[in-house]
């Protein structure tokens, strides 16, 4: 099994980057318990990967019996996390304190978008916000367009549940030394900032402008950008280095008179436009022929579907199907403890019967809360 083999970590089921959290630790090894609210259901839950390898248990949080129930789970966890507003875990009663009182050394992961405190820590938003505030989306997209929002991957699964994975991952190995738990205040605006640590330095070294779709890595530059075949497809190219650039040259037979000043800024938009004619004179495929797997720095645009297709992914299983679905394999590889799938995504509240009976919850308790709406 994966290298957290042997960690319990409870999640406090939400949406998006906290499921792909729980996901990301489950791949890992770690045995993850997802507490979903009773009464949650999806016609199709197999279908959402992020919920592969967790057990599902459901309870009601708002009532005396559901909270005990999941304080008494958090007895023999080494972690759990959510990622509620600010004050709702408190207000419900499974706040840090009260959890760190039936557990010290528990480690309690919290992610928001704005963090736990500050003037807009309270505020509904979306990742969209979150990379506003913190100058990443408006470095995004092209010269004298409007900021192109890059799916949801930089706030949410980036800035947010990525960070959160590393937290609880370095606040376990933290108590292995000390024997105390801690809090985890992961904010997606943080995280956004982070990741962008190598603009500000460019920025600092006068080589990053602030005008999106001017530099050399947002598009301003005629050598990484992507560019459209015969076919309507795509092809990207990112020669940066003066040795991919010249191989570049050389494969597509661009003249050296007219291309060989690469870093000359004021050519870039001119070469851009002539690269754009180049480009459209072949397809996709008949690009790949020439240049995938040199030192060009190319590689064919790819959906989804063409991906889990393509020779590199299938020979490293970069992609897997479980029950049915194509979907990403667990990610990094260990030459020892490798990570894996133990098992598809389960239907919702599956295994409360078994996880609170391993608790010592007896079967006549168990039908009580469920009668009383308690568990799922």
């Amino acid at each position: 099994m994966g290298p957290l083999n042997g960690f319990r970590i409870i999640e406090l089921a939400g949406l998006g980057p906290g499921p792909f959290c729980g996901m990301v630790l489950a791949d890992l090894g770690a045995e993850v318990i997802s507490v979903e609210r009773v009464g949650a259901q999806a016609s199709k839950p197999a279908l959402d990967c992020s919920r592969r390898g967790k057990r599902s248990i459901a309870l009601n949080l708002k009532s005396e019996e559901g909270v005990e129930a999941l304080l008494k789970l958090t007895e023999t966890a080494d972690a759990l996390f959510e990622g509620f507003r600010p004050g709702v875990t408190e207000k419900l009663g499974i706040g840090p304190e009260q959890c760190m009182q039936r557990n010290p050394r528990l480690v309690y992961g919290r992610m928001t978008g704005w963090g736990q405190y500050g003037p807009l820590s309270k505020a509904a938003g979306h990742d969209i916000n979150y990379i506003s505030l913190t100058g990443v989306l408006g470095a995004i997209g092209r010269a004298g367009e409007k900021p192109v929002p890059p799916l949801n991957l930089v706030g949410d699964f980036g800035g947010g549940g990525m960070f959160l994975a590393l937290g609880i991952v370095s606040a376990l190995l933290e108590t292995a030394r000390s024997g105390e738990g801690q809090v985890i205040d992961a904010a997606m605006t943080d995280g956004s900032a982070v990741l962008m640590s190598m603009f500000h330095t460019a920025h600092e070294m006068g080589v990053h402008s602030l005008q999106r779709g001017t530099n050399r890595l947002d598009t301003g530059a005629h050598y990484y950008d992507c560019y459209e075949t015969s076919d309507g497809k795509y092809i990207s190219i990112g020669s940066i280095e003066p040795q991919f650039y010249a191989q570049l040259m050389e494969v597509a037979e661009l003249p050296k008179a007219e291309f060989g000043e690469q870093l000359d800024r004021s050519r870039w938009p001119r070469l851009k436009k002539t690269l754009e004619q180049v480009f459209r004179q072949k397809t996709r495929d008949q690009w790949c022929e020439l240049m995938e797997g040199t030192d060009i720095c190319f590689a064919p645009v790819l959906d989804l579907k063409e991906a889990w297709a393509h020779p590199h992914n299938q020979v490293r299983q970069t992609y897997v199907e479980v029950d049915g679905m194509q979907q990403p394999a667990p990610a990094p590889r260990f030459s020892r403890t490798a990570p894996g799938i133990r098992f598809a995504a389960r239907q919702y509240g599956a295994d409360t019967a078994e996880v609170l009976g391993e608790l010592g919850f007896a079967p006549e308790q168990l039908e009580a809360m469920r009668s009383a709406k308690v568990c799922g």
